[in-house]
């Protein structure tokens, strides 16, 4: 069969020859020859090799970039917010220290004291002016207000220093503060005091001694001793000044014991008006129902005594308030800007110790001296205990304030009164 072909195909071989030769300018036809060529070369083959290759490619690589997306973003907050934490304890004592190394150089600011309204602070307050301006050389000025907006100045930076912060009465906005770091804490006054919205005169409970309980106060024959036109039916209860802490503290304190249909409650606009309050019924032996506390004029020097109430307990201070106050913690407080620019002033509130033994003392002194207002008080215990307040300077500064004491001399801070 092979040699058929190859005849054949001879054949033609010559037949086209003789073709082209017959022609003369013919080109030959070989088309068929070259279909024959490309049939030999299969392009599926190299569509398939393209189709492999393609289907190769992983598509692992998204499940890698998944494993990247599975560290928790809490984790990394978390120790961003522990980090500034103990950073801000870090800068709060390392401030403090700052007090036990040098003052800045050039002029020295003001340094502005909140003016609390009643007698131990203003006294404190007229203390310290006189060691700050003449044993250290500081201006000093005052603001003049009640607890809650002097606090809020003393945060703002409008006041430099509080020299009575009571807790527990300011808890909440002390510790919202400090959390804050608005405030910094430098050390003690007056050390821990009582204080109580239920407080009567002696010779009251001599004349009925089984009224000896808030819950007696729900008991009409107890709670017509303290009714007035004023309240009708309801006891008076001469509670704390307006724009104290202890404001909202008995008010809660009311409410907590379910009393709110049995006691009438008034807020004396200031300390003065609630003590000639109590002096008035006192002097007259009458009924007499409110709020003291330790280091207050009244309770120094009169015969008063607190009706029981429910122990302190956390718990209930932070929920109904429905207890007995806490015997209170007063503390000095300044501004964080104040250690930068004051070092000095800082060491010697850190060594203040104005305690309710000698605010006693003052008191006395005082009733002594009636005519004396609070410039006088303050001239005539510096002037008569540099034993106590000469632990408190360096010597530098004790000896210049002996000197000012022996020229007669005021400081210039002081407020009118």
């Amino acid at each position: 069969m092979f040699t058929k072909y190859r005849v054949i195909i001879l054949m033609a071989a010559i037949m086209a020859l003789f073709a082209l030769v017959a022609c003369g300018t013919a080109e030959p036809q070989i088309v068929e020859v070259e279909r024959v060529v490309e049939k030999e070369v299969p392009v599926e083959v190299e569509v398939e090799k393209v189709v492999e290759v393609e289907k190769q490619v992983p598509v692992e690589v998204v499940r890698e970039v998944q494993v990247e997306k599975e560290v928790p973003v809490e984790v990394t907050v978390e120790r961003v917010v522990e980090v500034e934490k103990e950073v801000e304890v870090v800068k709060e004592v390392e401030v403090i220290k700052e007090v036990e190394v040098m003052a800045p150089e050039g002029p020295k600011e003001a340094i502005i004291f909140g003016d609390l309204n009643w007698s131990s602070a203003l006294l404190q307050n007229r203390i310290a002016q006189y060691i700050v301006e003449k044993g250290y050389g500081y201006p000093t000025d005052v603001k003049f207000g009640a607890t809650l907006p002097l606090f809020q100045g003393l945060k703002n930076g409008d006041t430099d220093v509080a020299m009575e912060i009571w807790l527990p009465n300011q808890d909440e906005a002390w510790n919202e503060a400090r959390t804050e770091g608005a405030v910094l804490s430098v050390g003690k006054s007056l050390g821990n005091d009582w204080q109580s919205a239920f407080v009567i005169p002696a010779y009251l409970q001599e004349q009925y001694p089984e009224l000896d309980s808030v819950e007696d106060l729900k008991d009409p024959a107890y709670k017509d001793l303290f009714d007035t036109a004023e309240t009708g039916d309801k006891a008076r209860l001469v509670s704390c000044v307006i724009g104290w802490a202890c404001e909202v503290v008995n008010a809660k304190q009311v409410t907590g014991y379910g009393l709110d249909d049995h006691v009438e409650v008034i807020n004396p606009g200031d300390g003065a008006a609630m003590n000639a309050d109590l002096y008035a019924a006192y002097d007259k032996q009458e009924p007499w129902l409110g709020y003291q506390w330790g280091t207050n004029d009244p309770a120094l020097k009169l015969d008063l005594v607190r009706l029981e109430e429910p122990a302190y307990s956390n718990e209930c201070w932070f929920t109904t308030k429905a207890c007995a106050y806490e015997d209170a913690t007063i503390l000095i407080a300044v501004n964080p800007n104040l250690p930068g620019r004051a070092p000095d002033v800082i060491e010697m509130l850190r060594n203040w110790d104005f305690n309710i033994n000698i605010y006693k003392a003052v008191v006395q002194w005082q009733d002594a001296n009636p005519d004396a207002d609070t410039k006088a008080t303050a001239l005539w215990w510096l002037s008569s205990n540099s034993d106590v307040w000469g632990g408190w300077v360096t010597d530098e500064a004790q000896a210049s304030i002996q000197a000012a004491l022996a020229a007669g001399e005021a400081a210039d801070g002081w407020p009118d009164e």
